[in-house]
């Protein structure tokens, strides 16, 4: 970076590694071209990051002689917020002589441990001094069953009782609810008895198999003992199982589509739709969305049979179920056969892919380097999903006063009548700065040490037309030095330009050096033409003013 290097270059040695190593990993030569592309994008991901990060850097030690300390807050921002690592952080300041504040970048790290600690409601329940016996899952047969209360907390402590408009959590013998794990959001509903309901609002796993069923008491009291009727709500179970089977088959239609490389690295499944990460190099292509689309919807038209099995893990495997990489697994598993799909999962599904009805993905994005997010909907979540879209196109259509499937003409002839007008109004502008600039040469232009000098300010111009200025005040000017000036969305931008036979004299690149750094920011170029730019528009007067002084300095 420091050499001027910025381009990426690590990837091009793909093809020799494979060349060397091929033979004895075949992958390297099999899947050269998408490992080529996965360090190319990260080359040039981390050198954002330097870039971004090194600006942040340089204006932080703008201030600070040899000797000083780089505050703690700073790296950490750095770190946190650009992802510049630390140790590089270091090694800059290093060369700067300047001392970083480790004892303050470690503070607001753990600072920030805290913080995710405390928001993590799933690691708080964990901490809950539980010891009775396990709670018996029976959600995968049954919505309602009778069951009886073995123990209550309230803020993390046991406790007897819950009274009226209390919040807690509720441990039962037996429950229907599912806790929420691999993905799939835990259930609501209620448990209820003929004095007590009790609004359960989330169901979570306080133990491997114990379950927590998080909620308010809205009727009566709920006791240790009590023999309350647990029930789930059914419709959010029924919509939250039609996204979780979706979710498996969209995971082998992604490797289908994109390559057996895809690997999940998260989800969250729920009654309103399902969100998977999964590993993959690039955005998908409307085209790619599309084909993963009509793959999973094509399994759902099959209308076949979902089946679960428990085995042992080995005995899994060798069906070829898909287990997921860094997942903890137990002696025995349970194998989910959704349409082509085979995959390792506890949670709860349709008993046929019908169920599904309609699956559409209705977001792509990236979430980290490498990793790709998708979001889609199903059953009557696909309809509120394009009759939401639907009543979009028909609000547009009647603002363009056209019929909905002429939108996309109207708005290109719409498009191209603003460039046009955008093209008339930089021609009447450049017109305007040109008359502005004549007579500014005619009557702002002074003499000094010998040498014809132009300062002048423009208001409301873009960095094209400064340079077209400048280039008319040369032609005007004939021989001297010329600096150009304009804001823009709080930023100062300016132009320098030296005649080449002032060149020896003056250097238009040493002039926007110095105005830059009176401006709070950088400038460089070549000795008949440079440029700057800075964030203190407050500064900019001054900084012109300056260029009398530094002329009159010149020999």
């Amino acid at each position: 970076y420091k050499l001027g290097q910025k381009k990426p270059f690590f990837y091009r040695l793909v093809e020799d590694l494979a060349g060397v190593m091929g033979d004895a990993y075949p992958e390297l030569t099999r899947e050269a071209d998408r490992v080529a592309q996965v360090l190319k994008t990260e080359e040039e991901r981390f050198g954002e990051t330097i870039e971004h990060g090194m600006k942040i850097l340089d204006e932080s030690m703008s201030t600070l002689k040899p000797g000083a300390t780089l505050s703690g807050d700073t790296v950490f921002l750095l770190y946190d917020t650009f992802g510049f690592p630390p140790d590089l952080t270091a090694d800059i300041c290093r060369e700067k002589k300047i001392i970083i504040d480790e004892e303050g970048f470690n503070r607001a790290m753990e600072a920030q441990r805290t913080r995710a600690r405390m928001a993590s409601q799933f690691k708080a329940l964990k901490t809950i001094p539980y010891s009775g016996h396990k709670t018996r899952f029976d959600g995968y047969d049954l919505l309602t069953e009778t069951a009886e209360v073995v123990a209550l907390y309230k803020e993390g402590v046991a406790v007897e009782v819950l009274q009226p408009k209390e919040t807690g959590l509720v441990i039962l013998n037996q429950t229907p609810f599912y806790g929420e794990s691999g993905g799939q959001a835990g259930d609501s509903g209620s448990l209820v008895s003929d004095t007590l309901f009790f609004e359960v609002q989330d169901t979570q796993k306080i133990q491997p198999e114990v379950m927590g069923h998080i909620g308010v008491v809205t009727k009566g009291q709920i006791k240790v003992g009590d023999q309350v009727t647990a029930s789930v709500n059914e419709t959010l179970r029924a919509q939250t199982m039609r996204n979780h089977s979706a979710t498996h088959l969209m995971h082998k239609a992604l490797r289908e589509v994109l390559g057996t490389h895809v690997q999940q690295k998260g989800s969250l499944v729920n009654a309103d739709r399902t969100r998977f990460d999964f590993s993959h190099h690039q955005p998908m292509t409307d085209d790619e969305i599309a084909r993963v689309e009509a793959i999973v919807n094509r399994e759902i038209l099959t209308n076949t049979e979902s089946t679960a099995r428990v085995m042992s893990y080995d005995d899994a495997i060798k069906t070829g179920a898909m287990a997921l990489f860094g997942e903890k697994y137990g002696d025995s598993v349970r194998v989910l056969n959704i349409g082509t799909s085979c995959e390792l999962c506890g949670g709860t599904h349709i008993k046929r892919t019908g169920d599904i009805g309609l699956f559409k993905i209705v977001a792509e994005s990236g979430v980290a380097s490498g990793v790709r997010r998708v979001e889609a909907v199903t059953g009557l979540g696909v309809m509120d999903y394009l009759n939401t879209r639907n009543g979009w196109i028909a609000r547009v259509a009647g603002e363009l006063k056209t019929a909905p499937e002429e939108i996309g003409e109207r708005v290109t002839r719409l498009i191209e009548s603003a460039r046009a007008g955008e093209k008339e109004i930089a021609r009447l502008k450049a017109r305007l700065v040109s008359h502005e600039i004549r007579d500014a040469v005619e009557n702002h232009t002074r003499v000094i040490n010998g040498i014809k000098t132009f300062v002048y300010k423009l208001v409301g111009v873009d960095n094209a037309v400064l340079r077209e200025a400048l280039d008319k005040a040369r032609d005007l000017i004939q021989s001297g030095v010329l600096v150009l000036a304009t804001e823009n969305e709080g930023k100062v931008q300016l132009v320098v330009g030296v005649t080449k036979d002032q060149t020896a004299r003056v250097k238009a690149n040493e002039i926007a050096a110095s105005l830059a750094q009176m401006v709070g920011g950088k400038g460089g170029g070549k000795p008949d033409m440079a440029q700057a730019g800075g964030s203190e528009v407050d500064k900019l007067d001054q900084a012109l003013l300056s260029v009398e002084k530094l002329l009159s300095n010149t020999k």
